[in-house]
């Protein structure tokens, strides 16, 4: 996919519209971790460099129903005037406490866009929601993709036609939203290594008595119970009758697996990580850690865990996107990105 670049946008004397995803942890008024806010910097810094006569930024935080003032934006505009410069710039309130973000609402977008020059989208994470800084912006101004979204899709089209062998691993909740990736995954990868709840869909699926676990209401494909390519857990970390995460034996199974890969697509943990249930993913994490193959990671926990590891960032993509990135795998495009393609 060919997308307008901001690194060949004309800026010098401009002013500015860049969508952003500071949609960051927050706990107590304390920012959690800022992984966001880190990758947009290279483009602000890059539009500073290229003349931008002023720089506003938007961004959504949470899911306010309506103005929330714990979700105001200032924080994290502080965050960023820690990492870098941010004179000549500003920030927008909280695109959510306007109902008009999530409606794409053209009066909204025409809010938004008001006496900017151009519209630079550098929130990948955002890029499958219809919302009005994402596509309805873009319909009103030059659009342009930001570093951080040409980044995004150049490293997570890798995973569409992956080096052979390629492994997939995919955890996580909800079957039934991941029906339509599991059927593109089997087309160019060898195996599928599921855990989360997804794994305990498929458990049962294949008679296994799951007792009281996380499980979906929706039957899973009778063609992908059959599938020996699936791979589920053979052991598993039990509490209150709930599985909780892989066991050991598999853990170790699964990491030795990592070891003969020249691909691996990875989203999800492979536990009920938020609840301290973390030593499938971190066994699964360290493997791929000393593996020599290339790496696609993305995925809420998934991507945060994963961050606080050394990767060789030439050999390991950390995405700060998890539903854009398995949308881009599913359907080679997303909302957000389409007004940037070049025709």
């Amino acid at each position: 996919m060919q997308l307008r670049n901001v690194a060949d946008a004309d800026v010098a004397g401009k002013r500015v519209l860049m969508r952003v995803d500071f949609n960051v942890p927050v706990q107590d008024g304390i920012l959690g971790d800022d992984m966001r806010i880190k990758a947009a910097v290279p483009t602000i810094e890059l539009l500073k460099q290229k003349g931008a006569a002023h720089i506003t930024l938007m961004t959504h935080w949470g899911r306010p129903n309506g103005v929330d003032e714990s979700l105001r934006t200032a924080p994290l505009f502080a965050r960023l005037g820690t990492l870098t410069d941010t004179s000549n710039m500003d920030m927008l309130e909280n695109l959510r406490f306007n109902a008009g973000e999530d409606a794409n609402d053209e009066t909204f977008a025409k809010e938004l866009a008001g006496n900017h020059d151009i519209f630079v989208n550098d929130a990948f994470a955002v890029c499958h929601r219809p919302a009005a800084s994402v596509v309805g912006v873009a319909k009103l101004l030059p659009a342009y993709a930001g570093l951080l979204v040409q980044k995004e899709v150049e490293e997570i089209s890798k995973a569409l036609a992956p080096e052979e062998p390629a492994l997939a691993i995919v955890g996580g909740a909800k079957f039934e939203t991941k029906i339509p990736l599991l059927t593109k995954l089997l087309e160019s990868y060898g195996q599928i290594l599921l855990g989360g709840a997804l794994a305990n869909d498929m458990l049962k699926a294949r008679g296994m008595d799951i007792k009281n676990s996380v499980a979906s209401d929706t039957a899973v494909p009778a063609e992908m119970v059959a599938d020996s390519r699936i791979l589920v857990p053979t052991d598993y970390i039990w509490q209150d009758n709930k599985i909780m995460d892989i066991g050991p034996d598999t853990a170790h199974h699964w990491a030795t697996l990592l070891a003969t890969q020249k691909f691996v697509l990875w989203n999800g943990p492979l536990g009920w990580y938020e609840k301290g249930f973390a030593s499938g993913t971190d066994t699964v994490a360290a493997a791929l850690g000393n593996s020599q193959a290339h790496a696609v990671i993305g995925g809420g926990n998934t991507a945060e865990v994963l961050s606080k590891l050394h990767f060789d960032p030439a050999r390991v993509f950390i995405s700060t996107g998890g539903g854009a990135m398995l949308e881009l795998i599913t359907k080679s495009t997303l909302p957000g990105l389409e007004p940037l393609r070049i025709a």
